[in-house]
């Protein structure tokens, strides 16, 4: 087991019999069972009477379907077996990664190949995705742009490698877009025990999908506790970085707090900045002439009071639909320009605390906080992966793209009629012709019963032009507002931007790439780029669910390897091979072919001006797991540390 991982049974000592026994009665059965087996050895808990029953989709199935005598069975021999564990008469047993998928299948009631037991083993922290590598030499150092999630991820990866590291932050705080993002509604559409890092989870979230402080706070107890946060130069802009192939090393310019440039240097860049970093302004008219407050969603101004106003909100995408049911009632009218329709997927858990009970069993139950991130991990990935696939024999393309995915269209469609009932005029405004999952899934924040409100209106002209005291639809249609709030996404397609990186032929990478049209070799490296990483890189973003934390955490522990490779002699760069970025981009695109994003049904961020997908992944986690699992030196063209005596391995 990795040391960064936290002892499963840690302060279970704290915890008096009778506290422990009212928990219990809050488990959730599933997992409490798998917690049980490993706490005895018995595998008579995972056969019957106490086997669990499928549950509803997407609920958590705290009964497992039990009945209610088998269920307080179930809680007594767990708290004896935790009684006896903490009182050291219980020795668990020591998992498998095979062993770790037969007992996950046997909770959530459905096939978990065997495949998939390495990769569960790591999100469970029975295996370590640390690498380990040789002791840098005097002056190696490391320089990471941005300290969001990636960041810290990739700054506490290096500290604990003994690498040295300095991160730069344009922000005055660590975070990334939880620093920026403040605006009302704004959260997680992951499950909050599925985002935070497998060395690190959070067992303290206040709501099954946690609110923007507490994701910003986490982060924050990330950087104090794993000690990196003096590595972080805050207010320090990344103008521009230069590779010297003669020296082997990054020239990076930056711009301090006091406006001052200067120059650093380094062996290894590693950018962190994210996707969701630039806010995009569309071009309207006039915008500029509002006499009131006009503010982008990732930019709010909590001084600008919406009591009493006419808020006017551009945009119906994510951030519009945690927004807009979080300000209704404070605003006196409500005014919704959308620019297209949103599938939005209700969840039996969006909008529900997590008790302090089962707060204290994901801290104080050995290995209870473990299985329930497990279940989470297996409900919100790749299961659903099978049904983004078109199938090219199925007759009704132009809805759907295979009979699951119908499936979830009539489900979703009687969702939505549903939520509508009192406003049926609304129907044809608010139900989406294209198939389910083809645009980002939402979840649904109360956005259809809010829509149907009288101080709301949904505008579904486009927006024309902007006057001081309105907004005028495509139609002529002049509507009066005293605040306007652009919920309009961020420049996904225009990675790194604005910073201009260039490498070691003197070609700039918006050069290489082109405006929108990104392309790295596993999402995170670029040929004529040595010794340059990209986290959250172009095609790396799981467009059929689960948690960018999970990508960041693979791609770094491929850059780990690719830093003990440089560790290992007398390798000065390493630069993916021009063939390997082109065979994998092809593989990339092929694959892209068949998912469901290609649809030309929908416009979506994901897609460029050309219609190539550049920010979705067409892989499912175990594959790009398998990709990134190591760093293969035939891959690279190596340079040694004395310039000009490259070879290829």
């Amino acid at each position: 087991m990795s040391d960064t991982v936290p002892n499963p049974g840690a302060g279970a000592a704290a915890l008096d019999d009778d506290r422990l026994k009212s928990a219990l009665q809050e488990a959730n059965l599933p997992t409490l069972l798998l917690v049980l087996t490993q706490l005895t050895g018995d595998d008579r808990w995972l056969n019957e009477p106490y086997r669990p029953r499928r549950g509803r989709p997407l609920d958590d199935n705290d009964s497992g379907g039990l009945p209610v005598e088998i269920q307080e069975e179930v809680r007594r021999a767990a708290l004896q077996a935790i009684v006896d564990h903490r009182a050291g008469r219980l020795t668990p047993i020591e998992l498998t990664p095979d062993r770790i998928a037969e007992m996950l299948e046997i909770a959530l009631v459905e096939e978990v190949p065997r495949e998939y037991g390495p990769l569960l083993a790591e999100e469970m922290g029975v295996l370590s995705r640390d690498v380990e590598v040789p002791t840098p030499p005097e002056g190696f150092r490391v320089l990471i742009i941005g300290a969001g999630m990636s960041g810290l991820c990739a700054a506490v990866k290096l500290r604990q490698a003994g690498v040295d590291f300095t991160v730069l932050e344009k922000d005055s705080e660590v975070g990334g877009t939880w620093w920026e993002n403040t605006y009302p509604g704004c959260g997680v559409d992951t499950p909050s025990h599925l985002y935070s890092f497998a060395f690190a989870p959070n067992t303290q979230w206040s709501r099954y999908f946690a609110k923007r402080d507490e994701v910003f706070s986490y982060l924050g107890r990330i950087a104090d506790e794993f000690g990196v946060r003096d590595a972080i130069r805050f207010r320090t802009e990344v103008i521009r970085a230069d590779y010297d192939t003669a020296a082997a090393l990054w020239r990076v310019e930056i711009r301090d707090p006091d406006g001052r440039t200067q120059t650093l240097t380094a062996n290894v860049l590693i950018s962190a900045v994210g996707m969701v970093n630039r806010p995009s302004v569309p071009p309207i008219p006039g915008l500029d002439s509002f006499a009131g407050p006009v503010m982008h969603t990732a930019e709010w101004r909590p001084e600008a009071d919406l009591a009493g106003k006419r808020v006017a909100v551009i945009g119906t995408g994510a951030s519009a639909m945690q927004a807009v049911p979080s300000i209704v009632d404070d605003a006196e009218r409500v005014l919704i320009f959308q620019r297209s329709k949103q599938w939005a997927i209700p969840h039996p858990n969006y909008h529900r605390s997590v008790s302090d009970n089962v707060r204290c069993l994901i801290e104080h139950v050995p290995f209870y906080g473990a299985w329930y991130r497990l279940r989470n991990f297996w409900n919100f990935s790749d299961r659903l992966h099978p049904t983004l696939q078109i199938d090219p024999a199925w007759p009704h393309q132009e809805r759907s793209i295979n009979a699951a995915n119908d499936r979830h269209r009539v489900f979703l469609t009687d969702y939505i009629t549903e939520q509508l009932a009192e406003r049926p005029d609304l129907l044809d405004a608010c139900l989406p012709d294209y198939p389910p999952y083809g645009k980002r899934p939402l979840l649904d924040n109360g956005w259809f019963k809010t829509v149907c409100r009288d101080d709301v209106e949904l505008i579904t002209d486009a927006v024309a032009e902007v006057r001081p005291g309105s907004v005028v639809s495509a139609s002529g249609t002049e509507y009066e507002a005293d605040v306007i709030v652009l919920a309009t996404g961020f420049k996904t397609l225009q990675f790194l931007w604005p910073m201009e990186i260039r490498g070691r032929s003197g070609a700039t990478l918006r050069e290489q790439w082109g405006e929108e049209d990104a392309r790295a070799y596993l999402g995170v490296t670029v040929p004529d780029f040595p010794n340059f990483f990209i986290l959250n890189g172009p095609n790396t973003n799981a467009g059929h669910g689960g948690s960018a934390v999970i990508a960041t955490e693979f791609q770094m522990r491929y850059i780990m390897g690719a830093i003990g490779h440089l560790l290992s002699g007398d390798v000065g760069s390493a630069e993916v091979r021009s063939d390997v970025f082109w065979d994998y981009n092809k593989e990339l695109d092929d694959a892209m072919s068949r998912c469901i994003w290609v649809h030309p049904g929908m416009t979506t961020y994901y897609r460029n001006g050309a219609g190539r997908v550049v920010v979705s992944s067409p892989w499912k986690y175990i594959d790009y797991w398998q990709r990134t699992l190591t760093f293969e030196p035939n891959d690279y063209v190596d340079a040694a540390v004395e310039a000009g005596t490259e070879t290829a391995k």
